[in-house]
């Protein structure tokens, strides 16, 4: 059955890790060419290449760099149970 989480914490439920950093290394993309290939700020790249602070995503900005980087969403997000 379905789980309620209305009293539990993230470390309960498990985050979504971002793997933009990996996926941009594989192929040989540094922030500053992935700014110039999707017009996105410089800032907004390196927030989401480190990984932190993040607590909504921009769904404009993953369907931006799939397109470019020519990668699926499932490279980009992964789920990581507790």
């Amino acid at each position: 059955g379905l789980r309620s989480i209305v009293k539990y914490t993230v470390k309960e439920y498990g985050t979504v890790k971002v793997k933009l950093a990996q996926v941009m290394k594989d192929r040989g993309v540094t922030r500053n060419h992935l700014r110039e290939l999707t017009g996105v700020k410089y800032d907004v790249i390196d927030r989401y290449y480190k990984g932190t602070g993040i607590s909504m995503i921009d769904l404009n900005f993953f369907a931006k760099v799939c397109y470019v980087l020519e990668c699926d969403i499932s490279d980009l997000l992964e789920y990581e149970a507790p």
